[in-house]
């Protein structure tokens, strides 16, 4: 091909990328700043976790040394401290319990915010104070407070009786007033425990539940109208159009909020397995066992994780976007 031909052919133009690529770029921009102070900061501190949690503290005049004892730290955890591992099952039993309240109200409060009322931004704003109060130099100056805890020894709520244990002052109902209300009904005692647990901590509920409320309202506000519409002209009642239409399309952050909530629940500071590895750390010698403590309880958590994203999993409903 001579030069001319070639200076009249047409020019081809490069294209660009496309548009999911350049939503795949920024989202990697956007965690660059956590992936590099992961890999600097805490990368460092998890692999010393590990190789501390092989290996026997040994004060020295000057610094310490380090001995390799081999699974015996997990070995004590498990097997020779029974207070670890009582705190842990009921740990874990209480979690359980605690994690699908959460995702219900969370969920059951969105639904009821994403619907258009007068002051529906205060409503929002309102349940996610507690989140903001709840972090931080906040929630330490609330676990410090002395006032409350001085009021919740000195009387009793469901009997009102000065002297009360903190236990009792802290309880809302007892297993006693529901088991008389449901004294007509054929409900068992687990089901009366769970009722009484849940009534009981019904604040903590409320504080936990501020983020999985948004994600919600995000999911909600996600669906077409249209999809409403359509289904008010065939005539469907509210009741068929949340579990034929809302719950199905939401039920991909039901799977985030459940995750969220579970992680969120083991790693609380009022955690009492946390707050016992904590007792572990500051103790004598304990800052060996207590990293074995810790891992222990992170591949618990890792395993709970699993189970429930692998159940829930099963469940959701992914919308086809073509």
């Amino acid at each position: 091909m001579t030069s001319a031909a070639k200076a009249a052919a047409p020019k081809t133009k490069r294209r660009g990328a496309s548009l999911q690529a350049k939503k795949q770029r920024a989202g990697w921009i956007f965690v660059l700043p956590f992936i590099v102070g992961l890999i600097i900061v805490y990368l460092p501190i998890v692999v010393n976790s590990i190789i501390v949690s092989f290996h026997k503290f040994s004060p020295l005049r000057e610094g310490y040394a380090l001995d390799f004892v081999g699974l015996e730290n997990y070995q004590y955890a498990l097997f020779k401290d029974t207070d670890f591992v009582q705190k842990l099952v009921s740990g874990i039993q209480s979690l359980i319990f605690s994690i699908p309240a959460i995702v219900i109200f969370s969920l059951f409060m969105a639904v009821l915010l994403n619907q258009k009322m007068l002051g529906r931004a205060a409503f929002r704003a309102i349940f996610f104070v507690p989140v903001i109060l709840s972090t931080g130099i906040v929630e330490k100056m609330d676990l410090g407070n002395k006032m409350i805890s001085d009021l919740g020894e000195s009387a009793g709520i469901d009997t009102g009786a000065a002297g009360a244990s903190g236990e009792d002052a802290n309880q809302i109902v007892s297993i006693v007033d529901i088991e008389n209300l449901f004294s007509n009904m054929a409900v068992g005692t687990g089901l009366v425990k769970y009722v009484v647990t849940l009534v009981n901590g019904v604040y903590d509920i409320i504080n936990r539940s501020g983020v999985q409320m948004l994600i919600f309202l995000a999911g909600l506000q996600s669906i077409s109208p249209a999809i409403y519409e359509s289904c008010s002209i065939d005539g469907a009642t509210t009741w068929e159009t949340f579990w034929k239409i809302t719950f199905p399309m939401i039920s991909p952050m039901i799977l985030v909020n459940a995750i969220y909530t579970i992680i969120d629940s083991f790693t609380s500071g009022k955690n009492e397995v946390m707050t016992y590895i904590n007792q572990v750390y500051t103790s004598s010698g304990g800052n060996v066992r207590s990293a074995a403590m810790s891992w222990i309880y992170f591949l618990i958590v890792m395993v709970v994780v699993g189970i429930a994203a692998a159940l829930i999993s099963s469940y959701i409903f992914y919308q086809r976007k073509d």
